[in-house]
């Protein structure tokens, strides 16, 4: 979800998410679950609710080889360690300090690290994953726990992209009868006008202008005729907007944006989808949110809700308006500011799209 920063000592990720799960191993008070390092290299780690996470990497020194660990609140009554095996030395279980848990992966002497690459994702919203190696010998995995809860939040994502998995249905877009419907993709925003400044100052103009290329890519692919509000980054007020989807006369029109809270909380997430009337506009707006949080696991649902935008209200056909994140909050920004996740959520949006004109086709 971040990268690690750098200082003289250590390199630093600290994430926060409200989780659903409170399932804990018997005899044990900490918010750490379960746990896995599977043998492809990747740290899964299971927690229970309102779980503040915090993870750090350390270079080799006199004492120790290279480490990496994650702190969990909630004290561990049974420290133990872990021998190890590959590029792992050992792993121990302790408590640093009253009231916390400490994960700790330590490497062999020489083995290839990347740390500046790590990112720690939310695969749904109990369930962490990260990857630390890749092993070049065999490697057996190591673990306590079922990391994979079947009991779990029923609103976890078991398909997100960050699952995905060869030959998933979710891959597949539904047919639609070819070069039938127009659709018209409006990139929130442009020019001199950037939208939200987020999180590093990643800025929404640039972020929803290549969503939107890459759901007119995939919708051309499909044999959908799709024409962009703008292309690049100019200046473009709304009443143009709208009347270029009236004059072609779209079957619909999506326009794409990125939220940003009052007061930049990092806390507020989340997405959310507008429509202005029509049971096609609902319908619509029903199907692009459900898509958007599927591969979003973790970001909180705001709903389809009913509103006034300009460019939704004065269009003549059905028409939404998406928000696709906080560039403002901690979770969605860095999701957003990777390319692989705006594929993702440009992905979920056509699919959306897609089903929507195989039902009113």
């Amino acid at each position: 979800m971040s990268k690690f920063l750098n200082n003289k000592l250590f390199r630093y990720l600290s994430v926060c998410l409200f989780l659903n799960s409170s399932i804990l191993p018997v005899n044990s008070l900490s918010a750490l679950a379960a746990w896995e390092l599977k043998t492809n290299g990747v740290l899964e780690l299971r927690t229970k609710s309102n779980t503040n996470l915090k993870a750090y990497f350390q270079k080799a020194n006199q004492i120790y080889g290279d480490r990496f660990w994650v702190d969990f609140p909630g004290e561990l009554k049974n420290p133990r360690t872990i021998k190890g095996n590959g590029p792992i030395k050992e792993i121990r279980l302790g408590k640093p300090n009253n009231g916390k848990t400490r994960l700790v992966i330590e490497f062999k002497e020489k083995t290839r690290l990347t740390p500046l690459t790590w990112r720690m994702v939310g695969l749904n919203q109990n369930m962490w994953r990260i990857k630390l190696f890749t092993p070049k010998y065999s490697f057996k995995k190591i673990g306590e726990g079922l990391v994979e809860n079947k009991k779990g939040n029923i609103q976890s994502n078991q398909n997100s992209s960050y699952v995905k998995k060869k030959g998933n249905d979710y891959w597949k877009f539904p047919k639609v009868k070819q070069n039938k419907f127009s659709v018209v993709l409006d990139p929130g925003h442009g020019g001199t006008d950037p939208g939200a400044i987020g999180i590093g100052g990643i800025r929404e103009t640039d972020v929803v202008l290549e969503v939107s290329k890459i759901v007119e890519k995939l919708l051309s692919e499909n044999g959908v005729k799709v024409r962009l509000t703008r292309e690049n980054e100019v200046n473009l007020d709304l009443p143009p907007r709208v009347s270029f989807a009236n004059k072609i006369n779209a079957d619909i029109f999506i326009s794409i944006h990125a939220n940003a809270s009052r007061g930049k909380r990092r806390d507020i997430n989340g997405l959310e989808t507008f429509y202005y009337r029509g049971w096609r506009g609902r319908l619509l707006a029903k199907g692009i949110q459900k898509q958007i949080l599927r591969v979003s696991p973790g970001s909180p649902d705001r709903g389809v809700k009913q509103g006034r935008f300009y460019v939704i209200k004065n269009t003549r056909m059905p028409a939404v308006l998406v928000e696709i994140g906080f560039l403002t909050g901690r979770l969605d920004a860095r999701r957003l500011d990777k390319k692989l996740h705006r594929k993702r959520i440009a992905y979920a949006i056509a699919k959306g799209i897609l089903e929507y004109l195989s039902k009113v086709g």
